[in-house]
Order: C-alpha cells, then sequence, then structure tokens
C-alpha cells in the first residue's frame, strides 16, 4: 500500500448476530475467512445493530413506545403515511429520526432495535475483547473501533453512516490555530475524522448485502490513542447547537405548544405531503386559540385563501388573540394580513 493510501475491506461471512454472542470471536472469525489478519494500526467499522443484538437490546412493544421511551427531547415532528416521524435527541447521544430506533436488517424474527445507550462503551468493550483475544499480535495496541449507525443530515439529501461510537481512535483532527495550504490561519476547522471513517467503511458494507462490519487500514497512526473522548464528543447540543428545534416547531413553542407533547398532537401536526388548506388553516386556529380562555374563530375558506374572524370580548384578549393568530400563521407558512376591525372581532385573511 502507498504511502498516505487507506483500504477499506468489507468483513463478509458474519452470520446472523443473536442475543448473547460473542461479537468479538465472530469478528476475528470473518477477519480469517475475508483473508485479513488484524494489524497493529488498523481500525474496524462494525454497524451499531449487531452490537445491539449481540447485547438482545429489542423492545417487546410497540416501535412508536420505543421512541418515546428512548428520546430526551423533541426537535422536529410531520405526520406521514405510516404515522408521525420525530427526529429527535435519542438516549444514545445523537440528534436523529426515531431515536435510532430500527425495524430493519434486523434478523428473523423482526424484533425492533434499540441503539447502545452508551456507545462509546460499547466500542471499548469490543475492542477490550478483541486485543484480548488478538493477544501478541497486536504489540502496540493500536486498533481503533467505530461503531456506526445511519442518519439523514440537514440541508443535504440521503442518509450517510457516521460514528455512533468510538474507542482507541480520536474523534477530531482539530486543525485550529494552524494555518492552511497558503499560509492563512484556520480558525474553525476541525475534521470529524471517525465520522468519515464511518462512511467509507459504509461504501463497502452495504445494508442490502449483509455486511455489517469493514476494516480499514492506513490511517495515520497519530489518530490511534487510548484515552480518545469517544464519539459522545461529536454531538452538539446546548448553548453549540443552534438547531435545537425545528422552525415550523420553533413558532409552536413559542406560543406554548412544545414538539412531542400531547398539545402538539391535539393542535395537529404538519405532513410531509402537500395538505388542504383547510387543514392548514385549522392548525392555525388550534395554535392561536391554545391557552387562550375567552376567544373564538370562524373560518371561511375559499380556493387559496382563507379568512378568520377572531372574537374575544375584552380589547387586550382580542389583540393577544390576533397576535397569536399572526405568529401561528408562520408555522404553516402562511401570511396573516388583518382585513377588518370590530370592537370586538377582527378579521384576518391567510394566503
Amino acid at each position: 500500500m502507498s504511502e498516505g493510501a487507506v483500504e477499506v475491506h468489507p468483513l463478509a461471512g458474519l452470520p446472523e448476530v443473536r442475543a448473547g454472542d460473542d461479537l468479538a470471536a465472530l469478528l476475528l472469525a470473518a477477519l480469517e475467512a475475508s483473508g485479513l489478519v488484524l494489524s497493529d494500526g488498523d481500525c474496524l467499522v462494525v454497524s451499531s445493530k449487531v452490537v445491539s443484538k449481540a447485547s438482545g437490546m429489542t423492545w417487546p412493544g410497540e416501535r412508536a413506545d420505543a421512541v418515546a421511551a428512548h428520546t430526551r427531547r423533541v426537535v422536529a415532528e410531520r405526520a406521514g403515511a405510516t404515522g408521525v416521524t420525530r427526529v429527535v435527541e435519542s438516549a444514545a447521544g445523537p440528534v436523529m429520526a426515531a431515536a435510532g430506533v430500527d425495524a430493519s436488517n434486523t434478523g428473523p424474527t423482526g424484533a425492533v432495535l434499540l441503539l447502545p445507550e452508551q456507545p462509546d462503551a460499547e466500542a471499548t468493550r469490543v475492542r477490550d475483547a478483541l486485543l484480548a483475544a488478538a493477544g501478541d499480535t497486536l504489540p502496540r495496541r493500536a486498533l481503533g473501533i467505530v461503531l456506526s449507525d445511519t442518519a439523514g443530515r440537514p440541508w443535504r439529501a440521503g442518509q450517510t453512516d457516521f460514528a455512533l461510537g468510538a474507542a482507541g481512535l480520536a474523534v477530531l483532527d482539530d486543525l485550529r490555530g494552524g494555518v492552511d495550504h497558503d499560509g492563512r490561519p484556520l480558525a474553525v476547522t476541525a475534521r470529524a475524522v471517525a465520522d468519515e471513517v464511518a462512511a467509507a467503511a459504509d461504501l463497502v458494507k452495504g445494508k442490502a448485502d449483509g455486511v455489517p462490519a469493514a476494516l480499514v487500514r492506513g490511517l495515520p497512526a497519530w489518530w490511534f490513542t487510548a484515552a480518545g473522548d469517544g464519539a459522545a464528543a461529536l454531538v452538539r447540543t446546548g448553548p453549540g447547537d443552534w438547531f435545537a428545534l425545528g422552525h415550523v416547531e420553533s413558532v409552536r413553542a413559542a406560543l406554548g405548544v412544545a414538539p412531542g407533547s400531547r398539545d402538539s398532537t391535539d393542535v395537529g401536526l404538519r405532513s410531509v405531503a402537500p395538505e388542504p388548506l383547510a387543514d392548514r388553516v385549522g392548525r392555525v386556529v388550534a395554535l392561536a386559540l391554545h391557552d387562550v380562555v375567552d376567544g373564538s374563530a370562524d373560518v371561511d375558506v375559499t380556493g387559496e385563501a382563507a379568512e378568520i374572524v377572531l372574537a374575544a370580548p375584552d380589547p387586550y384578549d382580542l389583540g393577544r388573540l390576533v397576535t397569536r393568530a399572526q405568529v401561528a400563521a408562520a408555522s404553516e407558512d402562511l401570511h396573516a394580513e388583518v382585513v377588518a376591525r370590530g370592537p370586538s372581532s377582527t378579521t384576518l385573511r391567510l394566503a
């Protein structure tokens, strides 16, 4: 292999993993069957799904209940043809759809699989077991383990694999404070190398081919460290998270309806598919009236526009209701314009 080159090898021949299986032994057998020997400076990328299978991390009930139980907070939610999909901060750490709860490629039982709640610890356990089994064949003990999973990304179509857990490998190559090729200072660049390794491995793993692991060889020696932070360091939450809520959910939350709540379900969820104007206006009204004690709304939908007559006995309550309706309209990408005013009512036109 030429200097600077990286090789990625699929590990074919892994059997269907079941609860209680010795995953390290299965991986070593798959390496041998693929004509490979684990060497110093190798990184194994293993689908988190097989770790969950070996650990028996299944859910006995409905998938929706599993998602709810493994959700820390809801970021965005939409209704679809098969039910409600929620993007959430998962118990495993990353923000992803359905908390990573998976019903595909789960084996003959069709059980719903959960993500490991401590993926870095699971990666460490796999690494320790492999090192123990490999014995003296890894004298410097430079071995990286990445547990991979699949997720979509903001602003980009499609899914890619990322590092859910990691051990023995630096997950970030922080270039801040250095200079680029032209000598200019680097102020923000930090490469997510563990994610890059996971994505590279996925090119040969293949979810449809039943190959859940790959060997990545040729990574820089200084990337390997037993004292790495783990993939949890890649999760951006708290003050550094600029996208803690979807734009629709931010508006609704400002009006007292948090995503994932019973109130949110009662108001109604936007669909991933185009919807009739009447449905969208109905949610605007429900959101505007949420927590408004003295207020009412009459709706008239005609063609591509709708009129809402808002009424309240007190001018303050009426003004508050009108403002809430104008803000609520933004959650449906509608514009609300005042077209008539009366002593106890105001008419808005929505389009």
